[in-house]
């Protein structure tokens, strides 16, 4: 805007008009790429992400490869045991610091790491089902993408489909006018040679 602040000052104006050119364009790009492109660009980003950045790649790899193992049975059972692991080498240190901890008993310390391990199975259960719901949602937006693109398919082919019957019919009225305009032609033909 301008010092004035008043909307319609053609500084103004002309700023809005190179702005909504500049949508326009943008869209109209957006509209010729086709899914193709857009598949390659992302397969371009990933991988330059992928290489500047290996090692939060790798990281992620492997949580993904965590979180799916651990929505299989073997793998919660694995989890189990890590917090049953957990839960032992805390009551293990208990054992061994209760001198220093003094009136602390085993089965309070006990209590308290169960409740830790509970915790972190909870909580992994959650990053699990959390998972779970973005898959979904990932799945439900493919689905939209390939329905939008099924509806685009079916409109182009509609419009192909009326392009070419369109053309079927100018082809088939301009012959029947070439045919009419040939038989006057013969029929004055015939005229001028009979009279």
């Amino acid at each position: 805007m301008t010092e004035t602040d008043d909307k319609n000052t053609p500084v103004t104006i002309d700023k809005r008009d190179q702005l909504r050119a500049k949508i326009e364009a943008s869209e109209r790009r957006n509209e010729q790429r086709t899914l193709a492109d857009q598949a390659k660009e992302a397969a371009g980003a990933a991988t330059n992400y992928a290489r500047e950045h290996p090692l939060t790649v790798l990281g992620g790899a492997i949580a993904v490869g965590l979180v799916i193992g651990a929505m299989t049975s073997p793998g919660r059972r694995a989890a189990r045991g890590v917090a049953t692991g957990t839960v032992n080498a805390v009551n293990s240190a208990a054992s061994s610091t209760k001198s220093a901890v003094g009136n602390v008993s085993t089965k309070q310390v006990s209590r308290f790491g169960t409740l830790i391990a509970d915790a972190i199975t909870a909580y992994g259960i959650k990053l699990i089902d959390d998972a779970m719901e973005t898959a979904q949602a990932g799945q439900d937006k493919l689905e939209d993408i390939g329905d939008s693109a099924g509806s685009k398919a079916r409109k182009l082919r509609r419009d192909a489909e009326y392009f070419a019957g369109s053309a079927a019919d100018k082809s088939r009225e301009v012959t029947r006018r070439t045919r009419r305009r040939a038989g006057r032609a013969v029929r004055d033909l015939k005229d001028k040679v009979t009279h």
